[in-house]
């Protein structure tokens, strides 16, 4: 298979080379042409000197000679009947009668006459010109002709002059064509060597084309190219570094679920085998354990809700239903039930009345999950504060390291061994996005052994 360069210069030289042949034969035409029409127009001003001289001519055989000794012309004069009265050339008494020649037949119905024949007279061919004039009162023709082997000669000389030039200009075409060749191999060995490069992931390798503009085009589109390829392989590791951690995480997240079903489900059997095994048992201590059963299928249930909306947030699914309502009643409300599983922590509240528009069930999740991992990582009084239009939530617990304060957010984030996703990750995952669908965001504050404060802005639901 042939490669470009050698396609292109096969190309270019059967281009120029038919191009010259073809110019060639048409300036050998053209040339013939104009080399004739030079020549009749020759003949044409020699016969008419020859006009302008014929008045003092007394000899015509004697002017015939001359004429042809000056110019190396065949000179005829002929009479108006055909008789050869003048030949510089042959014998006039060996001359037919010239009256039915076609140039002095065209002569005499035009200025002059013409025409490219045979000469039976000398044995070859001439271009002949004849014109009609008058002498010492009667009427002649003078007749001159050119040998065409002598003009043929003359074109022929040019010709091979211009041949010459020809093949001058295909050497020097042929000489170009190998340097812009080679000039083509050089910037396609640098692309086809960079690619190698690339394809061997070397993002930093060097591409130099000098000598043509579409190859230096070229160059730069697979520079760019081949800066967005090592972009995305970076992305791409960084990818995949991330499905990695989130599938190490997942994990963790899937044996925490299990051990969060596991241990209400587990309650809810116990109850109920002890239930259906003691047919005695006293009504109060019944009622005791259906109540154990009761909370525990809650909390199940508030689990699979919580997934359930994981899953909503995430596909995008999630309609608000935005309602008026007190979001200081609303904090008041949620410290009232978290006080009730936490009987022995106290929850205190600082939040006014403020009427907000926004969902309320919601927000009722934020703040439940917010408050609720405020008393799971600490051991003291959690505030609850709203102020300038700021809800805060404030403990004296553990705290988050700096260098997962930015993380804690993220989905199935979990921090080793202080589970402040709720044990499940999806907690504050949770909060973050919604509260940036109400409008807010999270804003969390927090000093490692000394305690975390979580805040959002409430601004944007307060009715106008």
């Amino acid at each position: 298979m042939l490669k470009i360069h050698q396609i292109f210069i096969l190309k270019f030289l059967l281009l120029f080379a038919t191009s010259l042949l073809v110019s060639s034969i048409i300036s050998y035409i053209a040339l013939k042409d104009i080399i004739i029409e030079h020549n009749k127009n020759h003949l044409k001003h020699a016969i008419e000197f020859m006009e302008m001289d014929l008045k003092s001519v007394d000899d015509l055989e004697s002017f015939a000679a001359e004429v042809n000794e000056k110019t190396s012309l065949r000179v005829t004069i002929i009479a108006v009947d055909g008789v050869v009265l003048a030949e510089s050339d042959a014998d006039k008494k060996e001359m037919d009668n010239h009256a039915s020649r076609f140039e002095i037949m065209q002569s005499n119905s035009q200025d002059y006459g013409y025409i490219t024949r045979y000469s039976n007279t000398v044995k070859a061919d001439f271009l002949y010109i004849a014109k009609r004039v008058i002498y010492k009162d009667e009427q002649i023709y003078l007749r001159l002709s050119m040998s065409l082997e002598q003009i043929m000669y003359d074109f022929y000389s040019l010709w091979i002059k211009l041949f010459f030039v020809f093949m001058v200009i295909l050497i020097l075409a042929t000489f170009i064509s190998k340097t812009m060749s080679q000039k083509v191999v050089y910037d396609i060995e640098q692309i086809t060597n960079y690619l190698d490069e690339v394809s061997n992931k070397n993002y930093k390798a060097i591409i130099k084309t000098k000598y043509f503009y579409e190859f230096l085009q070229i160059s730069l589109l697979l520079k760019n190219l081949v800066k967005k390829l090592s972009k995305n392989e970076r992305k791409k590791s960084k990818h995949m570094a991330k499905l990695r951690l989130m599938n190490k995480q997942r994990n963790d997240i899937l044996s925490a679920l299990s051990h969060e079903f596991k241990n209400p489900i587990a309650a809810i059997i116990g109850y109920a085998q002890t239930i259906e095994e003691d047919i005695e048992m006293p009504q109060n201590i019944r009622e005791k354990f259906l109540g154990k059963i009761g909370s525990n299928a809650q909390k199940i249930s508030k689990m699979l809700d919580r997934l359930a909306l994981s899953v909503k947030l995430e596909n995008g699914d999630l309609i608000l239903n935005k309602s008026e309502f007190d979001i200081g009643q609303l904090c008041a409300e949620i410290a009232l039930n978290l006080k009730s599983k936490y009987r022995d922590r106290e929850i205190r509240v600082d939040a006014a009345e403020l009427s907000v528009v926004s969902d309320k069930t919601m927000m009722e999740l934020v703040l439940d999950n917010l408050v609720d991992n405020a008393l799971k990582y600490s051991n003291g009084d959690v505030f609850i504060t709203l102020s300038e239009n700021k809800i805060s939530i404030k403990d004296s617990g553990v705290g988050i390291k700096e260098e997962h304060l930015q993380k804690v957010t993220n989905k199935f984030y979990r921090v080793d061994r202080n589970s402040w996703d709720n044990s499940m990750g999806l907690g504050l995952a949770m909060v973050s996005y919604v509260l940036k669908l109400l409008g807010s965001s999270l804003e969390i504050s927090s000093e490692f052994g000394k305690g975390s404060t979580f805040s959002f802005s409430v601004e944007s639901m307060i009715k106008s």
